[in-house]
């Protein structure tokens, strides 16, 4: 069976993502968001695709900035839907609005996106499905792994003779870490 790790070093596409952000420790609730965002459209499509429309995701999402996308209305969900450069489902864009709405009032409380997912933190898998479909709207268990397997929430994105592990290990993310 091929990983990650065979096929998107030297890609025209995964590359950079398998080498400088996948399993990368993330803090930044913009990011974050991102990968939210990238990860609920991606269910059901290749994640080269998601790659492909990352740009057009940024310009959709106002940069991903949660606060801007919380405020979206009606004129903002047209937009979307009509969106070429984005995948146009309504599921899918309801739910970023949604999460984005959710990801405010967790920045209320918890200070930032980051210090809520850390504050939770060490859960098994089935714990963090769980909490993020209490949470957030359309949580599979695919989307919840690969958001938390992106961020260094949960192990699995390079083999241990990759060399992107090691760069990764020095970062000491949070699966590393156990507390």
């Amino acid at each position: 069976m091929s990983s990650y790790c065979d096929i998107a070093p030297g890609h025209p596409v995964h590359a950079y993502y398998h080498d400088n952000e996948y399993g990368f420790p993330v803090t930044d609730d913009a990011v974050l968001f991102e990968r939210l965002i990238l990860e609920i459209n991606q269910a059901g499509l290749s994640w080269e695709l998601m790659l492909k429309k990352r740009e057009g995701f940024r310009a959709a999402y106002g940069g991903f900035e949660p606060s801007v996308v919380a405020a979206y209305g009606e004129a903002d969900r047209a937009r979307l839907l009509a969106d070429a450069g984005i995948i146009r489902n309504r599921l899918k864009v309801g739910a970023a609005i949604e999460n984005a709405k959710r990801i405010i009032e967790i920045q209320n409380t918890h200070g930032s996106f980051a210090a809520w997912i850390d504050a939770h933190h060490p859960l098994e898998k089935d714990d963090w499905v769980k909490l993020f479909r209490k949470t957030f709207k359309f949580m599979g268990g695919e989307i919840v792994g690969e958001f938390l397997m992106s961020i260094g929430y949960l192990p699995g994105t390079h083999r241990e003779d990759c060399p992107v592990y090691a760069r990764i290990l020095e970062l000491e993310p949070a699966w590393r870490r156990g507390d």
